[in-house]
């Protein structure tokens, strides 16, 4: 099987596309209005982009009726926002907070978590979840769609602190993903969270490349 997306529709009943490009890490993010109305929604097209400095990127799409969303223009107009980490046991309140509420309504609240003070950020941090990233906005870069909600917003930023629950530090001081357990977006309405890691080291590399694979600065 094969077609051009550009112009053919897909043979399967339901395109491949998302559920070629998994797993996907999902973007919870937390925002805050300049006239203090709080935000939480899931992104599933989100990514770091390099460690030194540690940058990150989103994007979102628009709304049918070509409304930005509100994560994107919080963002721009208080220049931060705040990954906080997805798990398996916060999946439902991932999910919840994905509803469009009216402005009025709290997605903290609704998703039933609790709220944690940023310290550079304004707004709040999803409590119960294990990390956060306090993430300084740098700028947006728009793509047209061939449809309104094919438009998006790339938004990038860059990490100015990082916070860890100490309880998921390993003793030799790494992050134990298999009881973190994150929650990455897969194709369709799917899921998925990491049970089980693996290591590989590339043979022959030398210590900068190791300090480079491992993400600290040379």
């Amino acid at each position: 099987m094969k077609y051009d997306p550009s112009r053919e529709k897909s043979p399967l009943p339901y395109s491949p596309f998302k559920s070629c490009t998994v797993p996907r890490p999902i973007g919870w993010l937390s925002t805050v209005s300049v006239d203090g109305v709080e935000n939480l929604a899931p992104y599933s097209q989100w990514q770091n982009l390099t460690f030194d400095p540690p940058m990150v990127m989103f994007s979102a799409n628009q709304y049918p009726d070509g409304r930005r969303k509100d994560t994107v223009i919080n963002a721009e107009e208080t220049g931060w926002f705040v990954w906080n980490m997805a798990t398996w046991d916060l999946r439902e309140a991932v999910n919840i907070s994905a509803m469009a509420l009216p402005p009025s309504e709290s997605e903290f609240e609704r998703a039933g978590v609790s709220k944690v003070s940023a310290e550079l950020a304004p707004g709040p941090m999803v409590a119960e979840s294990p990390c956060h990233f306090e993430v300084r906005y740098h700028s947006t870069h728009r793509l047209p769609g061939s449809s309104t909600v094919g438009a998006i917003d790339i938004v990038f930023g860059q990490v100015e602190r990082i916070h860890v629950d100490d309880t998921f530090v390993t003793p030799e001081g790494k992050l134990d993903i298999p009881r973190i357990r994150p929650l990455a977006r897969l194709g369709y309405f799917d899921y998925t969270s990491v049970t089980e890691t693996f290591e590989m080291r590339v043979p022959g590399a030398d210590g900068d490349a190791q300090l480079g694979l491992e993400g600290s600065p040379a």
